[in-house]
């Protein structure tokens, strides 16, 4: 009886109900959306790094990334590279040799990271390959060729097929320097990253960095290197590869991504918890909307309610139907938001949003200008219980003010 009672009562002011109503829905339905643009941004920035700067995980020697010293280079670079290959959950390897570098042009210099690179290898670990908008990836052909990015070019002077000089330390700590033609552009869409960093072949940078004076260092120019870059099959094999590699590779350095770049760990964590935060904030906005409206249906049927408790319904089942009213405008809500907060993840995650118009603003954090939303199945269960929540915690002050009412008062009320 009461049940019925209370979803009549909801009916019997239609306009008021189907307000609080689509304000609930259109909240179930910002909290989704806010919560899957976000977490859209910060899944854009976590695999724009991946994809196009760290790789799932790394191998140095122990001190090599406090310094980027060109001396430290793995010992037998060829003979790890084919053991990580034959890792179970290795998708790709590259070999990388590194080193700082001034490059130079006619119009200016820049300080620069040069990464000498196996051009087929690479193009399985990143998709530097894919980010090419002017002219083309490294090939096989031509004497030291070199890629830089399109930011890079301009602030440089330079454009496709000019020169740019490289200057830098071999390993025995002497300048050397070696004329290199640009053969593409690239933009990878992150601008620290494309400002400060150049590729060219592997083996034209271990060349240059021997010494000129003949003296050896117990490495072939085709065995040098001082990274190994590699991808996993699954994003949640990283930290099960990386402890293999690092049981197998006991003096050497192996870093996932995580322990690379921090600030990525952070946003994946945040990612579970920002959905939670969006709702919490819009659950407070939907409670003082639905006290309003719970407390003007108690007002306006002051003398109703008095009537009930005289003719014997007790305080209990007064509070209870007007937290029923309540739950009822939620359990009616709660499907619609959802509804259209499916549908709005859904469009979007499969065509992104486009925000060309702050490209520029978007790059200089290393995300992409087309965000992608995306959220997990458990935040829609966390907001149909938020919202559920809701409604039984703002109906129980209006309720509270039903059940101290007086009979007798509230029959002689206007």
């Amino acid at each position: 009886m009461i049940p019925i009672m209370a979803w009549r009562n909801i009916w019997r002011s239609t306009t008021r109900s189907l307000v609080v109503i689509s304000a609930v829905a259109i909240g179930i339905w910002a909290a989704i959306a806010l919560s899957g643009f976000a977490t859209g941004m910060m899944k854009s920035y976590v695999n724009n790094a991946v994809q196009n700067i760290i790789s799932h995980i790394q191998v140095h020697q122990q001190d090599f990334l406090e310094d980027y010293d060109v001396k430290e280079y793995l010992p037998d670079a060829p003979a790890l590279e084919q053991a990580i290959r034959a890792e179970p959950g290795v998708r790709a390897v590259s070999m990388r040799s590194i080193t700082s570098a001034m490059a130079s042009s006619a119009q200016g210099n820049r300080g620069v990271r040069v990464k000498g690179i196996v051009p087929e290898d690479e193009a399985e670990v990143n998709a530097l390959d894919k980010k090419i908008v002017e002219g083309e990836y490294l090939s096989a052909e031509g004497r030291n060729p070199l890629l830089i990015s399109k930011d890079l070019a301009g602030k440089l002077g330079v454009k496709l097929h000019s020169k740019v000089v490289l200057t830098f330390q071999d390993l025995d700590g002497e300048i050397t320097a070696a004329a290199f033609r640009i053969v593409g552009l690239f933009d990878t869409g992150n601008n620290p990253f494309d400002e400060s960093h150049v590729f060219v072949r592997r083996e034209n940078l271990n060349k240059l960095l021997e010494p000129t004076d003949g003296t050896t260092h117990n490495v072939a120019p085709e065995g040098l290197a001082h990274e190994i870059a590699i991808m996993a099959d699954d994003v949640h094999q990283v930290d099960a590869v990386a402890q293999s590699l690092r049981k197998e590779m006991p003096g050497l350095d192996v870093k996932t991504y995580r322990q690379l770049s921090p600030d990525l760990d952070l946003y994946e964590g945040q990612m579970t918890s920002i959905s939670l935060i969006y709702l919490t904030v819009i659950m407070l906005a939907l409670v003082f909307g639905i006290i309003n409206t719970m407390l003007m249906a108690v007002l306006e049927r002051y003398k109703e309610l008095g009537m009930l408790m005289a003719i014997g319904m007790n305080k209990s089942r007064v509070f209870m139907m007007i937290v029923l009213e309540a739950i009822m405008l939620g359990v009616v809500a709660i499907p619609v938001g959802l509804l259209l907060g499916y549908i709005t993840i859904s469009y979007v995650g499969a065509n992104g949003l486009d925000l060309s118009m702050y490209a520029n603003s978007l790059e200089d954090y290393g995300m992409s200008s087309i965000i992608y939303f995306e959220v997990g199945p458990a935040v829609y269960w966390q907001v149909a219980i938020g919202v559920f929540l809701t409604a039984v915690l703002a109906s129980a002050y209006p309720a509270w003010k039903a059940i101290r009412l007086r009979p007798v008062e509230a029959l002689h009320k206007i």
